[in-house]
Parts: C-alpha cells; structure tokens; sequence
C-alpha cells in the first residue's frame, strides 16, 4: 500500500501494544510505552522507549519518508502522582524495569511532525482524560473504542468542569476537536487463532464466562434472569472463575447463545469472539458510536438492561433456531471480515492515509 506521495508506506506506532505493526509488520516501527517493554530489535522494528531511543523516534517523526504517525493514549500524565507512585513502588522496579520513561513516548508527538497524527484509544474509559487533550487537538483523526453517542460527552469533568454546556459546544476549538472522533471496535484480540473452533451440535442454550460482582449493574440484573432461565429448563453454562482462551471458545462454539453483557465498557472482545466461534451474542443495548457495528437481528441479539430483557430476548431467540443458525454465519462472517486486528488496522490506517491526501502537510492542526 503506497503513502499519499505513492512512496512506500512507513508508519510511526508509539503505544502500549503494536497494534498496526501486527497488521504492518515491516512497514512500521513500534515504540514501546508499556511497562514490561520487549527487548528492543532493531532488525523488526520494535523499540523500547529510553534515553538510547528517543533521539531516534524524534528525528523519525520530523522524517518527510513517514507516511503516517499512529499513537496510543496512556491513562495518566507521565508526571502525575499516580503514574510516578505505580512506577516506584512497582515490584517491575526489582526486576529490572523502570517504566517512567516509556510513559512519556506520546509527549513527544507535541513537537514538529513530518506527518498526520492518527490516535488510537482502545481503553474501556468514555472520556478524554485531561492529560490526553493536547493529542485530540493535534492529531487529524482520534479513534475511540467507548465513543458516547453524544460525542461531547468524552469532555465531561475533563475540558469542561461538568456535562458540556451550550456555550462550550459552540466553541469553534471544541468543535474541531469533536470532528476529528470517530468509532473504533475492540474486534477480535491480537493473537487470536487462525481458525475458531465450530461445533455442529450445541451442547447448551446459553454461554457466559466473566465476572458479576464489582463489574456493570447490567450484569447483576442479567445473572437473576439467566438463574431464572435455568430453573425453568434451559441449559445455562456458566462459570465465572477464568478460563483458558481456548476452553472459552470451545464453550461459546458448543452453545447457541453468548451472554455479551457491557462490563467497564460497552464494547467488548466476547461480543466478536463468540460470532467467531458460531454463538450469537444476546448484548445489552448499545451506549457508544460503533465502527462497523453489529446489527440485531442480522448479527447478534439486543436487549433493554431492565429486569426480565435478558430472559426475554433469550426465550425469544431459541424459539427458532434455523434463524439463530443464520444469524451465526451470517455474524461469523461479517467478523471475519470487518473486526480483525488486520482489518481495523487496514481502516485505521487508510482513514489516515485519505486526511493525508486532502490536506496535506499543510493541514495538521
């Protein structure tokens, strides 16, 4: 794939994990900002973000040869108190790792830049956190995985000191900055198999493996249901205990129907996962924008997070299972095609590629 001057594409990631280097494994240099880094290989492109290798990243991203700069948000400021308490006082330090450097690889992306800045912010968190403004301000796109619908809400208690007022939704500096949002779905997890496991009989009606206590009400009110269901005959297999990855794809293979409830955030890998494995996902009603987004009826089954939604919608579903077969393939298939690592690395960075053909160099905020 050629850059917007048809030269060799050549991609900046700075983040916690090499998102786009999976996708564009030779096209790229990651520079690594997570704690418990990978040893830095030149020859593939992958760095650790220290003393050594920060002259290196900025000369790169003043480089004319980058096509694209993709970076990754780190939670908190890399100067705060709770980003240098977790580094101190972090057993890493006995290990060898000192990860208050890594923390500030996006700060360098305030300097000059040879190339568009694409964000990528994949956390279950719906806002901005303020430390994170300056790269919505100066990147030409910021993908967002937990994107409220109402966008202005990423700025609460953040940009603004409560829910964003009239006035601040005129400001012609916000609204530019809400204009560069837009959707990203988590997907399917890198590293996931080549091939999902498919079972042609179904063993059980119903499938969830998480946790219930300390995570979304929605859950809470959704386990009474599927106890409910139980009792009157149909076959729930859950464990709340974790799994291996490969034991929960054989569970959501052998069952018609995968709980997806919302945990910390709405969008979540089961929601994909299951439709890769030939399980229709049954997930509480939609709170964010979605990228590519799964269509009830025709991918996965929605329900009101009310009591008694989730016992409804799930009597409803396995009333006509030739139609939760089709929903299967159906959403396997959409999946496979729309919600891989490579296929939203793939969009990401043609997204990035197109701002960079419409405005050129010129155009970076």
């Amino acid at each position: 794939m050629p850059d917007q001057t048809g030269r060799p594409l050549r991609i900046i990631e700075i983040g916690d994990k090499p998102f786009i280097k999976s996708a564009f494994p030779d096209e790229t240099l990651f520079f690594c900002t997570y704690a418990v880094a990978p040893k830095t290989d030149e020859n593939a492109g992958i760095f650790n973000i220290s003393f050594r290798s920060i002259g290196k990243l900025r000369r790169l991203l003043r480089d004319e040869t980058v096509s694209l700069i993709v970076c990754h948000p780190t939670f908190s400021a890399p100067w705060g108190l709770r980003a240098i308490g977790r580094a101190l006082f972090s057993r890493r330090i006995l290990q060898g790792y000192f990860p208050v450097i890594r923390s500030f690889g996006p700060q360098f992306v305030r300097g000059e830049l040879a190339a568009p800045l694409i964000v990528l912010d994949q956390d279950d968190f719906p806002l901005i956190n303020r430390c994170n403004l300056f790269l919505l301000e100066r990147s030409a796109l910021f993908f967002k995985r937990e994107l409220p619908v109402d966008r202005w809400r990423v700025f609460l208690k953040t940009a603004h000191r409560d829910l964003p007022t009239q006035r601040f939704r005129q400001s012609p500096r916000f609204i530019r900055m809400v204009e560069k949002l837009r959707p990203i779905s988590l997907g399917l997890p890198l590293g996931h198999p080549a091939q999902f496991p498919e079972c042609p009989g179904k063993t059980s009606d119903v499938f969830f493996a998480g946790r219930i206590d300390g995570s979304s009400w929605v859950r809470t009110t959704g386990m009474q249901d599927l106890l409910e269901l139980r009792a009157k005959g149909v076959k729930v297999d859950f464990v709340e205990s974790p799994v291996s990855r490969e034991e929960f794809y054989q569970r959501c293979a052998a069952s018609w129907l995968t709980w997806s409830p919302e945990g910390f955030g709405w969008d979540c890998f089961r929601h994909y996962e299951s439709l890769a494995c030939g399980s229709v996902p049954v997930c509480s009603f939609p709170t964010i924008e979605r990228h590519r987004p799964l269509v009830g009826g025709e991918h996965a089954i929605f329900y009101s997070g009310e009591r008694g939604g989730l016992a409804d919608a799930v009597t409803k579903a396995l009333a006509d299972k030739n139609r939760l077969a089709q929903l299967a393939r159906q959403g396997r298939a959409y999946v496979l095609a729309h919600h891989t690592p490579l296929a939203l690395a793939t969009y990401i960075v043609e997204q990035g590629l197109a701002f960079g053909r419409r405005s050129g160099a010129d155009g970076l905020p």
